[in-house]
C-alpha cells in the first residue's frame, strides 16, 4: 500500500497511522473520511443523531482509519471488527499509538455473521472489499442482530457503480463518489 494514512481533523489530527504492506488494505481517502465525518457532524441532527459521544461500529476495520478519526471528534466508544492477521496487528499498534485502547473494544470475527449484539451502537461504518459480496449479508446481521439504536445511521464504502441495498427497516439517504469509492447513508425508514 503506497501513501500516507493520517487522522484528518479532532484530537489527534495529522497523527500518522500505520498501514499493512501490500494491497491487501484499502483504507478509505483522507478527502472521503472529510467528507463522512463533516456529514455526520452536521447533517443528521434532525433524526436525533450526534457524532460526539456516539457509539459506533467500524466492519471491516482494516487500519482503524474510520473509527480512529471519529474518535478524535469526540465519538465515545468504538468496537472495531477484523479478522485478517496482518490487518488487525496495524490496527492494533494505531490504537496504542494513539492512547485509545480506553475507548475500543476489537473482536476478531467475521462481519458477515455477526452474533446477538451485547449493546446496541449509534453509527455503523461498513468498508468491505469492494466488489466481493459482503455488504448484504452484512447489513443484515447488523439489523437482525439488533446492533444498532433507533437513531442509527449506516455508511457503507463500496465501489463506485456497486449497488447498496438497504437493509429492512432503513432507505438510502444519499449516495456520494469519490474517485474510484462511494459512501451510501442509510437512515431508518421514517
Amino acid at each position: 500500500m503506497s501513501g500516507k494514512v493520517r487522522i484528518t481533523a479532532g484530537t489527534f489530527k495529522n497523527k500518522p497511522l500505520a498501514v499493512p504492506d501490500g494491497d491487501s488494505v484499502r483504507p478509505t481517502s483522507d478527502r472521503a473520511r472529510q467528507a463522512l465525518f463533516n456529514r455526520l457532524e452536521h447533517s443528521f441532527s434532525n433524526i436525533g443523531f450526534k457524532l460526539r459521544g456516539a457509539r459506533l461500529i467500524d466492519l471491516f476495520a482494516g487500519t482503524g482509519a474510520l473509527g480512529l478519526d471519529a474518535l478524535s471528534r469526540g465519538a465515545a466508544h468504538v468496537t472495531f471488527i477484523e479478522q485478517n492477521g496482518p490487518s488487525l496487528s496495524v490496527l492494533k499498534r494505531n490504537i496504542t499509538a494513539l492512547g485509545v485502547n480506553d475507548k475500543v473494544t476489537v473482536l476478531t470475527m467475521d462481519a458477515t455473521t455477526l452474533p446477538v449484539a451485547a449493546q446496541p451502537y449509534d453509527l455503523a461504518l461498513l468498508d468491505p472489499p469492494y466488489e466481493q459480496g459482503l455488504i448484504d449479508p452484512t447489513l443484515t446481521a447488523l439489523v437482525g442482530k439488533d446492533w444498532l439504536t433507533d437513531n442509527a445511521i449506516i455508511v457503507v464504502e463500496s465501489a463506485t457503480g456497486e449497488t447498496v441495498t438497504a437493509p429492512a427497516g432503513f432507505i438510502v439517504e444519499d449516495v456520494r463518489s469519490y474517485g474510484r469509492g462511494a459512501l451510501t447513508y442509510l437512515i431508518r425508514d421514517p
